[in-house]
């Protein structure tokens, strides 16, 4: 997808030179001449990125960046700002704003272009997690409001140690994170403990030699336990290694060796936050996908993951030759304690139900809540009879404990099943066969409720 980006400069020779620039580079440029026209243009084009002067005719840059950090939908569009000042205080007000960058003019086309690409590469890994940004709210995605946060591990990656410590001592009145040298070894090892694994790591450019960072970088955002870090670059006295190469490389931050604590401090702050923002999307999608497969009463699978992984035992036993059970267990009336004890008692029947299923079945069985009160249980690799005894275990199991309501006191519930065999079934085609193995086991399961429920009943013949 190409890549949107705002250009607010109230320069219009600044503004056209830029727009040649990103278009000749692959990006779709949209100008601005000031704080006012930018905001709403960026309410209409929502871009993916936004180049932002610290100088406008009508507002302040930083009032304008304000404005979009207070956006729900904005609040997270990356924003590089510029200025020709030199002054290390506006870029320190800058990113205490919200930048994310911030270069000097002149700006350097190929340190501008690869910063460009990281953000863009963060945007579309964003995008991996399920749509456009500004839809995240829409899917109930959006973050809730800031939790309490514990303290961040920042590593620094240095040649000398005293310069870990200077970095160590300079930054730490400006934040409350925890800072550590780590060497590179313990850097790369996947043994570190508990919360440990650092947040942002700070690698020296030629720690141990020309270039030497950014070889530890790439190696870095390579391995699983710190691939989702924030990388900043530190760049060493004298070092030939320019910006672009480092952000094309995954660094998300490059400074001087002569940075002052307090904007180190801030620069790492946004660090953090962006960081943080990913994480957090990236659980969300996590957890979604988790309560995709999971009934969120009873924590066991649910009726489409468990037919699936159903599917999946069925191919493995035609491909094997080997056969497996299916049951269908349904709790003996179930509306009878809703009516008398209220649904909330229901419920605590179901989950207790649940469990006392899953504790009792094999690793490598499934079970799963298919309906109201209905269970899907599959047993791989089961003869008949070994499933018969399973099934009459499990009714035992249920019967044999009355489940305790609280005050309420306890109540006495049993259930009926009904049990296939895929020996009974010709597995030629994998949907056909699982749904005619479901079928006899709900077919006995019937039968199971005529002859006085509490029981297991088994169809042994085909339909």
């Amino acid at each position: 997808m190409v890549g949107k980006i705002l250009i607010v400069d109230d320069v219009a020779t600044n503004r056209i030179v830029m727009k040649v620039k990103l278009t000749a580079a692959g990006y779709l440029p949209i100008l601005a001449a000031d704080g006012a026209s930018s905001l709403a243009m960026a309410h209409h084009h929502h871009p993916d990125l936004i180049l932002l002067d610290l100088l406008l005719p009508d507002i302040s840059g930083l009032e304008v960046l304000a404005k979009l950090r207070a956006d729900p939908i904005l609040r997270h569009v990356p924003v590089i700002m510029f200025s020709a000042s030199q002054d290390p205080t506006a870029r320190i007000k800058a990113f205490r704003a919200g930048a994310d960058d911030f270069l000097q003019k002149p700006i350097d086309d190929q340190t501008m272009l690869a910063r460009i690409r990281s953000f863009m590469r963060a945007r579309d890994i964003l995008d991996g997690f399920g749509g456009q940004q500004d839809s995240f709210a829409m899917l109930g995605l959006a973050e809730a409001a800031e939790p309490f946060r514990q303290p961040a591990v920042v590593a620094i990656i240095a040649a000398r140690s005293e310069t870990a410590l200077n970095l160590r001592r300079d930054t730490a009145h400006h934040m409350a994170d925890r800072v550590l040298a780590m060497s590179a070894e313990e850097a790369m090892s996947e043994s570190t403990g508990p919360g440990m694994v650092p947040d942002v790591f700070l690698i020296e450019s030629d720690y141990a030699g020309p270039g030497s960072g950014l070889r530890l970088l790439s190696e870095l955002r390579s391995r699983s336990h710190t691939r989702n870090a924030a990388f900043c670059v530190i760049s060493s006295p004298g070092s030939v290694i320019g910006g672009a190469v480092a952000f094309d490389l995954g660094a998300h931050d490059i400074v001087t060796s002569q940075i002052t604590g307090e904007e180190l401090a801030v620069r790492i702050s946004r660090l953090l936050a962006r960081k943080r923002h990913s994480d957090g999307l990236r659980a969300s999608v996590q957890d979604g996908l988790r309560l995709a497969m999971i009934d969120p009463l009873t924590g066991l699978h649910n009726r489409r993951y468990g037919m699936a992984q159903l599917a999946l035992i069925a191919e493995t036993a035609r491909r094997s030759g080997e056969s497996f059970a299916v049951m269908v267990v349904d709790l003996d009336r179930f509306k009878s304690v809703n009516d008398r004890w209220g649904h909330g008692a229901g419920d605590t029947v179901l989950t207790e139900v649940a469990n006392r299923l899953l504790r009792n079945l094999r690793i490598g069985d499934l079970v799963a809540r298919i309906g109201g009160e209905e269970f899907l249980i599959a047993l791989p690799d089961t003869s008949l009879v070994d499933a018969r005894k399973i099934a009459e275990r499990l009714c035992s199991e249920v019967e044999e404990t009355p489940v305790r309501l609280g005050t309420q006191g306890s109540l006495h519930v049993t259930v009926s099943i009904g049990l296939s065999i895929s020996a009974d079934t010709e597995l030629q085609d994998g949907k056909d066969g699982v749904a005619e193995i479901i079928e006899r086991a709900d077919r006995a399961l019937l039968k199971a409720k005529s002859l006085g429920r509490n029981r297991v009943t088994v169809n042994r013949t085909a339909a």
